[in-house]
């Protein structure tokens, strides 16, 4: 009976799990039958989750054609691994000051840091164009490179402060006792015992910049460092559009993100699990 009772419990586990991972695949999956249709069986009510009559894979041609979302896709993928990297290294020694030391300020450093998360973007917009625009740094890649590392920090921050937390204290001990001083301890012993937070936070920072739009389409007006999403509003017509092509768009600016996911989905799972099993 014990058998059976684990056997059901089992499937219908199975079978919710299946269930959440279709409804999860189910908005790409539309999104990629969408970029293959015509404006006429997009705006069909009785066509909205239907297979395409005509495939037109000419939309993803069209959306290639001339190169410019080429460059549009280079530029988010240079804003997007400078910002990891500058974020997730600083944010690294940061986390690891604010909760592996004691200091006085520390309690309000960190609080100074929180706040960044708790601030609406919007209402860094006026200030921050002003500050590039004095300091010429607007209208270049800087002028998006530096909002977006200095706005991933605080949540980069976040995420591997409550991972430092579960590493013992006798590491440390351990270390110093071997002689290593403080930067050696932390880049020899625990940057390395960090790599799963490193991939969380690396994958928030990695999509918030990727899909980011109010400061490339503000702090940005030449086409040379234009982002993908500001590329694919250029898709919008004045009088009509090509709503498969915009589909297409869409399609090329999410394969990354998706891409980027699996790499890294097993690092992310270890950083969600830590600390759960002990002993």
């Amino acid at each position: 009976m014990n058998k059976k009772f684990k056997m059901i419990r089992s499937t219908v586990k199975i079978a919710i799990l299946i269930l959440v991972a279709v409804i999860q695949l189910f908005p790409f999956f539309w999104l990629i039958l969408f970029s293959l249709k015509s404006n006429t069986e997009i705006f069909d009510p009785s066509k909205i989750l239907s297979l395409p009559e005509v495939w037109h894979f000419e939309n993803y041609a069209m959306a290639l054609q001339g190169g410019e979302i080429i460059r549009y896709f280079l530029n988010s993928i240079l804003y997007s691994t400078v910002t990891v990297i500058v974020s997730g290294f600083l944010a690294a020694m940061a986390a690891y000051g604010l909760t592996r030391m004691d200091w006085k300020l520390k309690g309000g450093v960190m609080a100074v840091f929180m706040l960044g998360i708790m601030m609406p973007v919007q209402a860094t917009l006026l200030p921050l164009f002003q500050m590039l625009d004095i300091t010429g740094l607007r209208n270049g890649y800087l002028g998006l490179i530096i909002p977006y590392f200095v706005f991933a920090i605080p949540m980069s921050i976040m995420v591997l402060s409550s991972f430092y937390r579960s590493i013992p204290r006798e590491m440390e001990e351990a270390a110093c006792i071997d002689g290593c001083g403080i930067f050696q301890t932390f880049f020899v012993i625990i940057l390395p015992m960090i790599k799963p937070a490193l991939a969380t936070a690396s994958i928030f920072a990695f999509m918030n910049t990727w899909n980011e739009l109010l400061f490339a389409n503000t702090f940005v007006d030449d086409e040379a460092y234009r982002t993908l999403p500001v590329g694919i509003m250029t898709f919008v017509g004045e009088h009509s559009t090509n709503w498969g092509l915009i589909g297409a768009g869409l399609v090329i600016a999410t394969v990354p993100i998706v891409i980027i996911y699996f790499i890294l989905s097993r690092q992310i799972q270890s950083s969600m699990t830590v600390g759960a099993v002990k002993g």
